[in-house]
């Protein structure tokens, strides 16, 4: 088993987290995560709070591991679900989309493990001061601190746990490698589109209006692509882009919806159960530390 500053932190067996993903990260994938050693998040998105409630407790009242919830600050019921993190008891919140500085105290006074999702250094120092737990590097560098450093992007398999671990992170957090898992309720077209990806298959949208989103390249990601380059206005670009994550990924349409997922999806070959993908994970990272120690030892490759 693989310990580090973040399975402590958490009290979890493996230093993996699974991404709160909306739409797709729901209680039942959650729970099978946390039940396997690792960190499940509910992934909360902009689901209106009696729903939040109601997958939060199917979690609860089916472990005693650890679980975590997601949610991005532009939700507009941002305040509502943090109120039923509180009340409901949720152990870890990680937030995304925003800095969730004013938040801290109140999450942190209710016993909750605050862990924001940060995309530059400078915003995981300010974090770390304010009193965040451990930070998501997602996109930049985030070294150098004191809290424990998650890594995200791009990590589907044990090399990549491997990898982050040598470079000074505590843990990683998969999302794209978790959507493949027999657990998760995304549909199977969608499944299957990230099946047949490489990892040259994805492209960025969004980047004009403030939202830039990673997705499998389809007939929408290229008319979204399209309605940027002609400059159209932000309310024609977010008008078109409503609903197509849902398109995506609870009905099947893999033509208009909106393939959210990382170039990790070249990675991803199977569909397994959460369990056996996190045991996995560890068992190639471990692989792999035992190799490059070898090598440091001169004992070969």
């Amino acid at each position: 088993m693989l310990h580090t500053p973040l399975t402590e932190l958490l009290g979890i067996q493996h230093p993996i987290v699974q991404g709160g993903m909306a739409w797709v990260a729901t209680w039942e994938l959650a729970l099978a995560v946390s039940e396997a050693g690792a960190l499940g998040i509910y992934g909360a998105g902009n689901a209106p709070p009696d729903l939040v409630r109601g997958q939060v407790r199917q979690i609860a009242q089916r472990t005693q591991r650890p679980y975590g919830l997601n949610i991005p600050l532009f939700s507009p019921y941002v305040d509502e679900v943090l109120a039923i993190c509180v009340e409901e008891g949720v152990p870890v919140v990680t937030t995304g989309a925003g800095n969730p500085a004013p938040y801290l105290e109140r999450l942190k006074s209710a016993g909750i493990k605050v862990i924001p999702v940060v995309a530059s250094a400078a915003l995981a120092k300010r974090l770390e001061r304010a009193g965040a737990d451990a930070v998501i590097a997602e996109g930049a560098e985030s070294g150098g601190h004191s809290v424990p450093v998650i890594a995200a992007g791009g990590i589907a398999d044990g090399r990549g746990l491997a990898a982050a671990l040598a470079l000074g992170a505590a843990g990683v957090q998969m999302g794209t490698r978790f959507i493949c898992t027999e657990e998760c309720i995304a549909h199977a077209n969608y499944k299957q589109a990230i099946l047949r990806a490489s990892e040259r298959s994805t492209m960025v949208t969004g980047v004009t209006v403030g939202h830039p989103v990673r997705c499998i390249r389809n007939q929408m990601a290229r008319a979204f692509d399209e309605l940027e380059k002609r400059g159209a206005s932000e309310e024609e670009i977010l008008s078109f882009g409503t609903g197509r994550l849902r398109q995506a990924a609870m009905e099947g349409d893999v033509t208009s919806g909106s393939l959210m997922a990382g170039q990790a999806a070249g990675l991803v070959h199977d569909i397994v159960p959460a369990r056996e993908l996190v045991e996995r994970t560890i068992r190639e990272a471990e692989e792999a530390m035992d190799r490059l120690a070898s090598c440091c030892r001169g004992e070969g490759s």
